[in-house]
């Protein structure tokens, strides 16, 4: 496939996109703490929430109508065994995806947010879920569609998630001092590290929550659904 004008320019957009999204996300994230003396945790989290989710949705739509926009770098979807790997490569990054240990109730506002020091469930497995999930979501789909664009946009997502462990620990150790310093030393950003390690142990009760029900009817309805999300969105001129 030739490399014109245009999809070069695509990667430049998306990687714009990504640049924009990850200064409003952690922007507003390391502003919490006044913006929350200032308007209250309830209605931060409703502006947190009307900037951050129209950026992403953005940047979905964008990524789904240019996934394959620039070099073929490889073709591997008609390679016995890698669909299936893919698609279970996602279904894992959603359970780390999935803010399985945040509020549903204080993510919607409907009960007071509040920042939490966590260290059960997933935790035990690495400090930072959702980076995991990302950089596992970015292998499965950079692997299945094999372009320059989609190398590019995996390459900015995980940039943006390493910067936001390190953002992350900082804030909590800000907020907890010692108490976040005693939770870092017993849990690890690699999966299983701490726990291979004796630092950790795992507890598989703390797994058996509706939640990751929840979790497992979300990766099915997606895969039902992902045909006609990709029809639709074609449809957005972006």
């Amino acid at each position: 496939m030739s490399f014109d004008r245009w999809q070069l320019d695509s990667h430049l957009i998306m990687l714009g996109l990504l640049l924009g999204f990850a200064l409003a996300h952690s922007g507003l994230a390391s502003l919490r703490p006044w913006g929350e003396t200032k308007i209250g945790p309830r209605l931060y989290r409703v502006l947190f929430a009307l900037v951050s989710l129209p950026l992403a949705v953005v940047l979905i739509v964008y990524f789904f109508n240019h996934r394959y926009d620039g070099l073929q770098l490889w073709q591997a979807q008609g390679v016995p065994g890698v669909k299936p790997t893919v698609w279970i490569l996602s279904a894992i990054s959603f359970l780390f995806l999935y803010p399985a240990t945040f509020n549903l109730l204080e993510i919607a506002a409907i009960q007071k947010p509040a920042v939490h020091l966590y260290e059960t469930g997933i935790i035990r497995i690495t400090r930072h879920p959702q980076m995991v999930g990302q950089v596992i979501w970015c292998i499965a789909h950079t692997l299945w569609i094999g372009t320059t664009f989609t190398l590019v946009t995996s390459i900015g997502l995980v940039l943006h998630h390493a910067f936001g462990v390190w953002h992350g620990d900082r804030r909590l150790s800000s907020r907890y001092g010692q108490a976040f310093e005693a939770v870092k030393a017993r849990t690890s950003i690699v999966p299983f590290l701490a726990i291979f390690q004796g630092r950790q142990t795992l507890e598989w009760r703390e797994f058996l929550r509706p939640s990751y029900v929840g979790v497992a009817g979300f990766v099915f309805l997606l895969w039902w659904a992902h045909p006609f999300l990709l029809r639709v969105t074609a449809n957005v001129n972006l």
